[in-house]
């Protein structure tokens, strides 16, 4: 048989024109631009994603933790997370969410039994947005499905007493819910330390997630307040992080 035999023969056009045609003709439909370019009719450009797939995968230290992201959060990656998370583009989901959902599977898989916990946006984002983004995107990538992974309802949650130990200006723990942007490093620890407060976890090897990590002062905390309550925190995991 001929080399030529051996192979299927391609008859009309490939897999990735039509599924560009299919996503122009829903363009017409829902009308849509690519935050990464601006191009029409596309949730996310062919061009954004591949240089979304081109980009690094990064990894710090949190609080003497390994932190795995999926992204830096720059360019694109920054316009897709705040076009999701403040104007609600849920259909960037399936775009971010399989990088992140990997991190989260491999990190489970290093440490099996281990329990997932997110750490708790902000009272004031959750009401705007009316869902979680790491959840939402969490379900999308099908990750941490294994029942042994869910943490107990309310793990890792704000405390809403004031910080002990603490001085200045944003130590009562009220001003937290204003967000860190337009603070310095100083103000957004004090700002942090003992915000948070772990529950069922005591001896228990815990993964640590979240959606974006900046000075990593909150990541930080979620560590802190897991290990007040017993646990041990073997991975940290963020969707982007910004760079040092």
């Amino acid at each position: 048989m001929s080399s030529t035999n051996s192979r299927p023969r391609r008859t009309g056009a490939p897999a990735g024109a039509w599924a560009d045609a299919v996503l122009a003709l829903l363009g017409l439909v829902l009308p849509v631009t690519c935050p990464g370019c601006g191009a029409p009719d596309r949730a996310v450009c062919l061009t954004c994603r591949d240089a979304l797939d081109a980009e690094p995968l990064r990894r710090r230290l949190v609080a003497g933790v390994r932190l795995d992201a999926a992204f830096a959060y720059r360019d694109t990656v920054r316009a897709l997370v705040l076009e999701l998370k403040l104007r609600g583009r849920t259909d960037l989901v399936p775009v971010l969410a399989p990088r992140f959902g990997a991190l989260v599977d491999r990190a489970l898989a290093d440490v099996p039994g281990a329990l997932l916990v997110r750490v708790p946006p902000s009272r004031t984002g959750a009401r705007r947005r009316g869902f979680d983004p790491v959840v939402l995107l969490l379900r999308r990538a099908h990750a941490a499905r294994r029942r042994s992974c869910r943490a107990p309802r309310g793990a890792l949650r704000r405390d809403r007493r004031p910080c002990r130990g603490t001085r200045g200006p944003y130590s009562s723990g009220t001003p937290a819910a204003h967000g860190q942007k337009g603070r310095t490093a100083l103000e957004r620890v004090e700002a942090t330390v003992g915000t948070l407060r772990a529950a069922h976890v005591s001896g228990r090897d815990v993964v640590v997630v979240d959606d974006v990590v900046t000075t990593g002062v909150t990541m930080a905390e979620a560590v802190r307040a897991v290990r007040a309550a017993g646990g041990r925190v073997v991975r940290c995991v963020a969707l982007a992080e910004v760079e040092e």
